[in-house]
C-alpha cells in the first residue's frame, strides 16, 4: 500500500514537466505512464500488477535521471539514459499494444465489462475510435454501463444534435419570414394594381362623361 501511495505521489510530482534530453522519445513514455499505471485497476490486468508497478518505478527513476542530465550533473551518462529510454519505449509499446488488443477482443467476444474498463482507462484513443465505440454501444446498450467515455460521447452528440436542430429551426424561421415578406409584397402589389385600375376606370368614366357633355353642348348650339 505504501509503495502504491509513493508511486502516486511521485507521478504527481514528476508529471509537471519532462526532461528535455531526448524529449522526442521521453515525452511519449512519461506522458503515458499514468495511463499505464491505471491499468492495475482493471480486473483483466490483475496478473500484470507487479509488472506494471515495476515499470512505473523504472520510468520514475529514469525521469529523475533525465532531470539530472538536464542539469549537467557529472554522474549522469547520456548513453545510459538513452538506453533506458529505448528499453522503456519497448515496454510502453507493449502495454499500449496489449490494451488495443484487449479493446478489440472485448468487442469480438462481447466482454462488456472489459470493453467499459478499457475505453475508460485513458490508454485507448477513444476520439479516433468514437464511431466504433458508439456503434458497439448502441448494439449492446442494455448490457453496457454507459458511464464515462460513452456517456461523454452521448452528451456531445446530444448537444450537437440540439445545435443542428436549433440551426434548422433558425433557417426554417428565416425561410418562413422571407416567404411571408414575399407574400406581403405580392399582396401589396396586387392591392396597388387594383387601386390603380380602379383610378384609371374612374378617370375613364369621367372623361366619357365630359365628352358626352361637350357633345350635348355642341348639338345645342
Amino acid at each position: 500500500m505504501l509503495k502504491i501511495l509513493l508511486i502516486s505521489i511521485t507521478l504527481t510530482f514528476l508529471s509537471a514537466n519532462n526532461p528535455k534530453p531526448y524529449s522526442v522519445l521521453g515525452d511519449i513514455i512519461y506522458n503515458n505512464v499514468e495511463k499505464i499505471n491505471s491499468l492495475k485497476n482493471l480486473k483483466s490486468y490483475s496478473l500484470d500488477s507487479d509488472k506494471i508497478t515495476k515499470y512505473v518505478l523504472d520510468v520514475n527513476d529514469t525521469k529523475t535521471m533525465g532531470f539530472d542530465l538536464e542539469k549537467n550533473k557529472n554522474n549522469v551518462s547520456k548513453r545510459e539514459y538513452l538506453l533506458r529510454l529505448r528499453t522503456l519505449s519497448k515496454k510502453n509499446d507493449y502495454f499500449i499494444r496489449g490494451a488495443k488488443n484487449k479493446y478489440k477482443n472485448s468487442m469480438s467476444t462481447n466482454n462488456y465489462i472489459l470493453f467499459s474498463e478499457i475505453i475508460n482507462c485513458g490508454i485507448i484513443d477513444t476520439k479516433n475510435n468514437k464511431n466504433e465505440i458508439i456503434d458497439y454501444y448502441y448494439k449492446h446498450q442494455e448490457d453496457i454501463n454507459e458511464s464515462g467515455v460513452v456517456e461523454q460521447f452521448l452528451v456531445e452528440d446530444a448537444k450537437l444534435k440540439a445545435l443542428k436542430d436549433a440551426e434548422k429551426k433558425r433557417y426554417k424561421t428565416k425561410k418562413m419570414l422571407a416567404k411571408e415578406k414575399i407574400n406581403r409584397l405580392r399582396a401589396k402589389d396586387i392591392r396597388e394594381q387594383k387601386e390603380l385600375e380602379k383610378r384609371l376606370q374612374i378617370e375613364l368614366e369621367q372623361k366619357k362623361i365630359k365628352v358626352r357633355e361637350e357633345q350635348k353642348r355642341e348639338l345645342a348650339i
